[in-house]
């Protein structure tokens, strides 16, 4: 015992004579330490790396999304004061050609001069053919974007002109020439049979059919012209018709059709408009668009597309207006948003050619920028010191204004005038519609289209999707999970959880194809069966433990504990079987052969064959391995001794089961739940291919769906970078991950409450 080692730390002797400090001990101990060390900063730095990647992801989406929603900005460029400028005249029409380096000013005497915006340089002069001893009186532009104008003359007729920009390139040089066409001859057309001068005129070509509208006081002149062309000859022949409309009473302020040559609108007196429709040559109805006292219209232009009317008054505000149909078919004229710009006089309104934004100026040479749709006003800022003739350049970038003798350019920057919060997230009012609606509708071939980008379907359909899925997996999951955790026999466990848990590993694609292709259309020629087997299954497995209870004891011993779940497989199997079989004959009796068409006709009740059902059981399916196996794993964890300490007090199984097992796995079944939550929230190839991919909201539960990751798939390829198109699916992808951060921080808040509530069991 005198050779017993000596512990360095502790100088008592090692009765076991084992000395721990040699130096192959020390040299492990050493090295134990460095591994431990290792992985404590490698388990450190990953978990900072995930907090840090989805901080960057975070702070990317919102770098992204952030300009959507800035304002407008305009900058000014050097006045110009060329000499050709001062022998001009007066103004009436300036325009601005596509690539912002031709300008065009018109003045009374017909005289048309084409500029070189950057430099003032006069690069052309034409003279209109107008008859000797008139002079232009009206000028009236057609729909935005068309170039087409309608001048109306002293002496009572009409001169349609259209000004074009060849683009050529001699030399590699890319060279505009501007030129005057006159697509309905030079000749001007007669409108006033009596001669008088027109103080207004209004005009509109839809198909081969031109409408030309005039006014000399209270006096309305309408006129249809047709001109065909001969493909043979090249000769073309001009047929006239005059429209006989309701005279009015009162002196006419303003004209202006809609672009489907329904609608005329006829401004009159102070505040009325006198709406006649032109297919039945009658008057659709007096309104009155002003209602404070004193104030008059100032001025009325149409938006892109030539379905809605903005009408500036006295008093600096403006109003959108358009046509609405009711369910009785009638169509009324009715007010959908106003703007206000200043105190002054609204005197010219500039629409886009693009988009359903528009700008305003007014007596004091105030400038607004503004978007209907979007009800968004985007800038407010003083661009002259009066009143002023301006023009906005086809792509929105260049505005132009004349005053003073000047010609003042400006830059505008305005990317995405078209979003804000409200019509993101609320309802919108959109034209041709007969109310507020959220809609999107992100493309569509007709140029006069408006994006509509409403996330509020897109959302709507996200947790539509997710609460259908968790209504089947939910219940299911966990069910089994405390079933094979707690009652099972482990010998049946380690089989049984295994193969749920493989079920994880199907890719998510081959379960929407085999849901859209199979599952879809097997589900809608067997819907009675469906729904009896919902029914049927509870009650066939009830009442298949009732009989198994009712069996004589020596029976029911002969099977081993945790056993009895396998006597189930054929219950399920029977049921299943004889829920389908009678689906046929059930459709026959209760639904007159077709249960679908009774949906429809008889309950009102729309049904697509792709619908939220479909979506429910696939990914239902999907969602049920994540459950189930976080689920059984916190169940199984419960220590032992709270059970058997529990049994030991008295309790029955299913006391010890409610009382102790659940509630001590608590936390983990809670975690579950949200986990399964988060993968049905961001489920996107199910959805996908599954539904109809309809962005709509309604909780039935036999319609359709798109949710927001499936949107992002679908339009992100389609989308132009940088567009507001792009953004706003950024924005989408946004919101998923502030829901799932949401949703994640809470149900943490919530698994740390239960796990202190229930650590005392």
């Amino acid at each position: 015992m005198n050779d017993l080692a000596k512990d360095p730390v502790n100088p008592s002797p090692n009765p076991l004579g084992i000395d721990f400090n040699t130096p192959a001990l020390q040299r492990k101990r050493r090295l134990r330490t460095l591994k431990d060390r290792l992985a404590r900063w490698y388990v450190s730095v990953g978990g900072l790396a995930v907090l840090g990647a989805i901080t960057l992801i975070f702070f990317y989406l919102a770098h992204v999304v952030l300009p959507m929603f800035q304002g407008a900005s305009i900058e000014a460029r050097p006045a110009q004061q060329p000499a050709w400028l001062a022998e001009a005249g007066e103004p009436l029409l300036l325009a601005l050609e596509e690539q912002n380096q031709v300008g065009l000013r018109l003045n009374s005497g017909g005289n048309v001069h084409f500029f070189a915006l950057r430099s003032g340089e006069m690069l052309q002069q034409v003279q209109l053919p107008l008859p000797a001893g008139t002079s232009i009186t009206a000028v009236s532009q057609d729909q935005p974007g068309s170039r087409r104008v309608a001048l109306g003359l002293s002496n009572g007729e009409v001169l349609v002109i259209q000004h074009n920009y060849r683009v050529s390139y001699p030399d590699n040089v890319r060279t505009i020439t501007p030129q005057i066409d006159y697509p309905y001859g030079e000749a001007p057309l007669p409108l006033d049979p009596q001669g008088r001068a027109l103080r207004h005129v209004a005009l509109s070509l839809n198909g081969g059919s031109l409408m030309l509208a005039g006014s000399s006081g209270s006096e309305l002149n309408l006129s249809a012209i047709r001109r065909e062309e001969n493909p043979f000859t090249g000769e073309a022949s001009v047929d006239e018709q005059r429209i006989q409309l309701p005279q009015i009473g009162e002196p006419v302020n303003q004209l202006l059709f809609d672009s489907r040559q329904q609608w005329l609108y006829v401004f009159n007196g102070e505040s009325a408009v006198d709406v006649f429709d032109l297919r039945k040559r009658s008057l659709n109805g007096r309104y009155d668009v002003l209602r404070d006292a004193g104030n008059r219209v100032t001025s009325v232009t149409g938006l892109l597309g030539g379905t809605s009317v903005m009408i500036g008054d006295a008093k600096g505000g403006i109003q959108q207006w358009f046509m609405v149909r009711d369910k009785d078919g009638k169509s009324s004229f009715q007010a959908v948003r106003s703007f206000h710009l200043g105190d002054s006089a609204i005197t010219q309104i500039l629409p886009e050619e693009r988009r359903k934004g528009f700008m305003a100026m007014d007596a004091e040479g105030r400038l607004g920028v503004f978007h209907s749709t979007a009800h968004r006003t985007l800038l407010r800022t003083s661009v002259t010191e009066g009143a002023a003739l301006a023009t906005l350049s086809p792509r929105a970038t260049r505005l132009l204004v004349e005053a003073d003798g000047q010609l003042r350019r400006f830059v505008v920057d305005n990317p995405h005038p078209e979003i804000s919060w409200s019509a993101l997230w609320g309802k919108v009012w959109y034209e041709n519609y007969a109310e507020p609606d959220y809609v999107w509708q992100s493309t569509s071939a007709n140029t006069d289209f408006e994006p509509k980008l409403s996330l509020s379907p897109l959302a709507f359909g996200t947790l539509k999707a997710a609460f259908y899925a968790m209504l089947l997996a939910a219940p299911l999951a966990i069910a089994a999970a405390i079933y094979t955790a707690y009652f099972m026999a482990p010998r049946m466990r380690t089989k049984v959880k295994p193969v749920i848990e493989l079920m994880e590993a199907l890719p998510t694609v081959i379960l929407g194809f085999f849901a859209g292709l199979f599952l879809a259309p097997f589900l809608e020629s067997h819907l009675p069966g469906i729904f009896s087997l919902l029914l049927l299954m509870p009650v066939g497995i009830l009442l298949a433990g009732y009989l198994w209870s009712r069996l004589p004891d020596a029976l029911r011993h002969r099977m081993a504990d945790g056993w009895e779940a396998a006597l189930l497989i054929p219950v399920v199997l029977a049921v299943g079987w004889l829920s389908l079989a009678l689906s046929g004959h059930l459709e026959n009796w209760l639904f007159d052969g077709n249960m679908r068409l009774w949906l429809s006709n008889d309950l009102g009740i729309p049904f697509d064959q792709r619908n939220a059902l479909v979506v429910g059981l696939a990914m239902g399916f999907a969602v049920i391995p994540n459950i189930y196996s976080i689920a059984e794993d916190a169940v199984f964890s419960v220590p032992k001794s709270l059970t058997f300490g529990s049994l030991a007090l008295g309790a029955t199984p299913w006391q010890t089961l409610t009382r102790v097992v659940i509630l001590t796995a608590s936390p983990g079944i809670f975690s579950a739940l949200m986990i399964g939550m988060g993968r049905a929230v961001g489920e996107t190839m199910i959805v996908l291919m599954a539904t109809g991919n309809t962005p709509i909201m309604d909780i039935n539960i036999f319609e359709g769906m798109r949710t927001l990751a499936a949107n992002v798939a679908v339009e992100m390829p389609e989308s132009e970078v940088g567009g507001t198109h792009y953004r706003v699916l950024f924005l989408a992808a946004l919101v998923l991950l502030l829901f799932t951060f949401v949703m994640n921080t809470l149900a943490e808040l919530i698994r740390q409450r239960l796990r202190t509530r229930y650590s005392s069991l």
